[in-house]
């Protein structure tokens, strides 16, 4: 049997392909949209794609399963366990079968048992991994967001994500009964996760790529808390913000995803091409590059979110799915980078890209005031003047320690919450190091602030710096 694990860093998101030499026949699980990638692995395993599937409607990344299983001509698997409100709205297409606890997927030897894992939400499924070849034992478990690495999948984000109030106390109880299927099976099977650490899916996900279930009996949170209502009351304690494009990402993989038909670099615009559009309104203009370039000169009213790690979260957290997207970067490669990760979250309205000439035009160009703690005179007079003091961190952060006087409304919400905020005040803001501080203050630069400042280094700094006395709690 073949077994490859494909892991996106930028969602902490995992697929698997599973494959059967003998017959020459291969299963994915739970594939992005970057499908080229699974067509590859099995032409260079020598293997046919003849089935696709996932564990549930995710909520963090929109799915490739639809288009990779018309791309290869295979089956599309997809659940039917869950009440009406979490049906796939696409299910009737003529390649896809609907699959049910107790049904099995076949690809030669590789037998996927379907196992119906509620919790997480209504219609997760897990798939039990049979080598037939090798023994009539299971060998492992696709567990999707039902099981991770020292964790379980959360079972709040129905209602603080898709807002169906009232699912999660009775989330959590299913969860609690899913865990008991496992009972049965033996500490030998392993454990295949569809998220690593850094997921928001849970609170305490691990790094390792695999864990066994034995481990997870003896070292897992979960598994050691044999009283229900505990159960309830633990896994619903401490879950982080949701992001705020969970929503949207619920409802596309429900209705069906778009067919993107691969990632493209969009049309270069000249700077009064790009000028024009923004005169006009209804496009977002997005600056991809490092926040030290965009500190140094920006097109006014663009939004900085520099391509990196943190760059599909706060992707979907802060641009708006309703207008397209104009993306300026510093070459062909960032930019063709940022369309594969807007779309891996459903943003695929992106129309041209700029490149550094825009920022010719003086009377266009911007600068975004910047401080650091390395420079402790200048980075303290900038606090003494500071006449709004902004913490962009999470509620935990902040309540661990903060600058006093500062205002705390997280990155994310800020979009949401901007009108709590007086742009006509000098304000300064800051977050653990600088790179959230840096993207909330290009926001604020959009929203018309006159005069704005960005804390680089962060409260990390400052406390490092022993700037902050002691740190209002």
């Amino acid at each position: 049997m073949i077994l490859k694990r494909f892991y996106n860093d930028k969602l902490a998101q995992a697929s698997y392909l599973v494959g059967c030499p003998a017959s020459g026949e291969a299963i994915v699980i739970d594939p992005n949209r970057h499908i080229d990638q699974y067509i590859e692995a099995a032409e260079d395993e020598g293997l046919n794609l003849v089935g696709v599937t996932e564990t549930h409607i995710h909520a963090d990344f929109l799915s490739g399963a639809r288009e990779l299983a018309k791309a290869t001509g295979a089956t599309l698997y997809l659940s039917d366990e869950g009440d009406e409100n979490w049906k796939y709205a696409y299910a009737d297409e003529p390649n896809v079968r609907l699959i049910r606890h107790g049904d099995t997927i076949q690809a030669g030897a590789a037998r996927l048992d379907v196992l119906h894992t509620p919790g997480h939400t209504p219609e997760h499924v897990s798939f039990l991994l049979t080598d037939e070849a090798a023994s009539p034992e299971p060998l492992g478990l696709f567990s999707g967001d039902f099981v991770f690495v020292g964790d379980v999948g959360r079972p709040d984000l129905l209602e603080k994500a898709a807002g169906v109030t009232g699912t999660m106390e009775a989330g959590a109880k299913q969860l609690y009964e899913s865990l008991r299927i496992l009972d049965s099976l033996p500490d030998s099977l392993l454990i295949f996760p569809g998220h690593g650490a850094g997921s928001a899916c849970g609170k305490g996900l691990g790094g390792v790529p695999v864990s066994s279930l034995g481990y997870e009996r003896r070292a897992g949170w979960a598994f050691r808390i044999q009283d229900p209502n505990e159960f309830v009351r633990s896994v619903l304690e401490g879950q982080p913000d949701p992001p705020k494009y969970f929503k949207e990402m619920k409802r596309m993989n429900k209705m069906g995803p778009a067919i993107l038909g691969g990632i493209r670099l969009p049309e270069r615009w000249s700077a009064e091409r790009l000028f024009e559009a923004m005169g006009k309104g209804g496009v977002t203009v997005l600056d991809v590059r490092e926040r030290a370039k965009f500190a140094e000169g920006h097109v006014r009213g663009s939004l900085n979110i520099p391509e990196g790690r943190s760059f599909v979260n706060w992707a979907g957290w802060l641009v708006s799915y309703e207008q397209p997207i104009v993306l300026i970067g510093e070459n062909e490669a960032q930019v063709l980078e940022a369309v594969g990760d807007l779309a891996l979250i459903g943003l695929d309205e992106v129309i041209g890209w700029s490149g550094g000439e825009v920022l010719a035009d003086a009377e266009s160009a911007g600068r975004l005031e910047t401080v650091e703690w390395a420079d402790a005179a200048s980075a303290k007079l900038a606090c003494d003047n500071a006449e709004v003091i902004l913490d962009v961190r999470t509620p935990l952060e902040y309540e661990a320690g903060h600058l006093p006087g500062a205002v705390n409304i997280p990155l994310g919400r800020l979009p949401d919450r901007i009108g709590e905020l007086d742009p006509s005040k000098r304000t300064l803001v800051y977050c653990q190091s600088g790179g959230r501080s840096a993207i909330a203050t290009s926001l604020l630069l959009q929203h018309g602030f006159r005069s704005v400042i960005n804390l680089d280094g962060g409260y990390g700094g400052c406390v490092v710096a022993g700037q902050v006395a002691a740190a209002a709690r």
